[in-house]
């Protein structure tokens, strides 16, 4: 590759936002036919560096050239014409249109003045087949699909405005396991057909198998680029944090006694074909994992505990009494002290457009008010423990949240249910697009929290963190528990083979599961 002319080059670009320091003199090199990684913490300047690049924000300082060309982006529309287009990890689309209306949105074909209905859905097809994700219908709404297909739509959404350059942030974090693999094989195809692609994760296996080169950021600036498999994971890790990087998972606290009675418990819970026959409890101190193929019927389970299905069957006893939750307003009453962190921090944790401050007290507001009125010292001596607790920066607390990196965004999400203090804590894949440094903070509180006597459920895609914190595992398949995993019997190759619902010969298999 010595002496190609990069498609895309960016010089000495900088970028602040009032005293905070964005980026600072970046250099970036992107050749065609190459997939490019792009890593760091949350906060390091990926996000304004590809911004940047795709007209959203102007840089402060700095060149960019396209075929030894300079060019500026006055617009995401201007960066689309110069063949960049980027996929970014908060969703564009459109709930209330179709999938084809979404992925056609900016140039729709037309006829008589009027758009051309049949030739926009073979576009759309077209689109979705290159994408692999031709078993998503053109004309179903977007509102009416699950997050890991409305993900599918906004790739295939880029792919239908023909780029050169296709910028990739956190795409696959909502997505399935066989969703991901469709997303590999595409990608690949496209590097082969010349397209340059720009790939920013946090989860370093799809790293390894994707990139051809990285380049990692920290603080603003980039610190390393580097040919893909030249560095250890460890080794990446040191660059990206800045330190030496120690054993990621907190140590194990022994197990609750098995006569501690439980703090909440499901028997038998069932839910239209979703939920089948689940039964498990939780002590006091113990972390529950949810492990199994994503859609099995994990994050049903979790919303049916927390109040939210209607139509349950079973039944759901806290501290050993039964109990009828109805509604979240149910489930986090003092009485029953439940929390839920939900899976998408963006729709269903935050009012990003509301200060921190509001984000962090909505949830613990009937705590802190008296007669309508909020003790407004008794919500900064609370806030200001969250802040130290779970070391969430910020600029201020005046600030909107949605100006937060991602990581400290799922920090505010899991202060604001830390506020009311719960005793039962349900967690929703709650690292999901975060960097490794906050991951691991997020690992240790969760500890902390056990050993302060929560009673923690924590779903998680990724087979490290099951196997890292989890005293017991129930792996669901098809709705229903098909196995428990306790203590050394939590690997990655149990998790697998429960998972595809398949003996495994390291380990008798456990079926049905009742805690």
């Amino acid at each position: 590759m010595d002496g190609a002319v990069p498609l895309f080059r960016m010089e000495g670009v900088s970028k602040r936002y009032g005293g905070v320091r964005a980026l600072e003199k970046a250099e970036l090199s992107v050749m065609p036919g190459r997939i490019h990684a792009i890593l760091g913490e949350n906060g390091a300047g990926k996000s304004t560096l590809i911004k940047i690049m795709a007209g959203v924000v102007a840089p402060d300082e700095g060149t960019m050239t396209m075929q030894g060309r300079a060019v500026t982006f006055s617009s995401p529309a201007a960066a689309n014409d110069a063949g960049i287009v980027c996929i970014f990890q908060e969703l564009s689309l459109i709930p209330e249109l179709s999938v084809a209306d979404n992925i056609i949105i900016s140039n729709p074909p037309t006829r008589f003045g009027m758009i051309d209905r049949r030739a926009q859905r073979r576009l759309a097809e077209a689109a979705l087949a290159r994408a692999g994700a031709s078993d998503i219908h053109p004309s179903a709404l977007v509102k009416d699909l699950p997050l890991s297909r409305r993900q599918m739509v906004e790739i295939a959404k880029a792919l239908a405005r023909k780029p050169r350059i296709l910028i990739l942030d956190e795409a696959t974090s909502a997505l399935t396991a066989a969703d991901v693999a469709k997303v590999f094989a595409v990608l690949k195809r496209l590097r082969e057909e010349g397209l340059a692609l720009l790939y920013i994760s946090h989860r370093m296996h799809e790293i390894a198998e994707l990139a051809d080169e990285c380049t990692v950021f920290r603080n603003g600036r980039n610190v390393a680029t580097y040919a893909a498999g030249t560095k250890t994971d460890n080794e990446v890790v040191e660059l990206m944090i800045g330190r030496e990087y120690s054993h990621i998972f907190p140590p194990k606290t022994p197990l609750p006694s098995s006569d501690r009675p439980a703090v909440l418990e499901c028997r038998n819970l069932g839910w239209t074909d979703r939920l089948n026959d689940i039964s498990f409890s939780v002590r006091a101190g113990e972390v529950v994992g949810l492990g199994g193929l994503d859609g099995q019927g994990q994050r049903e389970l979790l919303l049916a505990c927390f109040g939210v299905l209607r139509g349950l069957t079973g039944q759901m006893l806290v501290d050993g009494k039964p109990v009828a939750l109805g509604s979240p307003a149910d489930a986090k009453a003092d009485k029953v002290g439940m929390a839920l962190i939900p899976e998408d921090r963006k729709t269903e944790g935050l009012m990003l457009p509301m200060t921190v401050r509001e984000n962090l007290s909505f949830a613990a507001l009937d705590r802190l008010s008296r007669g309508g009125i909020v003790d407004r010292n008794a919500e900064q001596a609370m806030i200001d423990d969250m802040i130290k607790l779970l070391a969430i920066k910020t600029a201020g607390l005046d600030i909107p949240v949605g100006a937060l990196s991602g990581g400290n965004q799922q920090k505010v999400v899991i202060a604001k249910w830390l506020m009311r203090q719960p005793r039962i804590i349900l967690l929703n894949d709650p690292t999901r697009g975060i960097d490794v440094g906050t991951k691991q903070e997020i690992y240790q509180l969760l500890r902390k929290l056990a050993d302060a006597g929560a009673a923690i459920v924590f779903y998680s895609t990724d087979y490290d963190e099951l196997v890292g914190c989890c005293d017991r595992v129930l792996v669901l398949y098809d709705g229903a528990v098909k196995r428990e995993l306790v203590g050394p019997e939590i690997t990655e190759h149990a998790l697998i083979a429960s998972a595809l619902n398949i003996q495994d010969d390291n380990a008798g298999m456990k079926q049905g599961a009742h805690a």
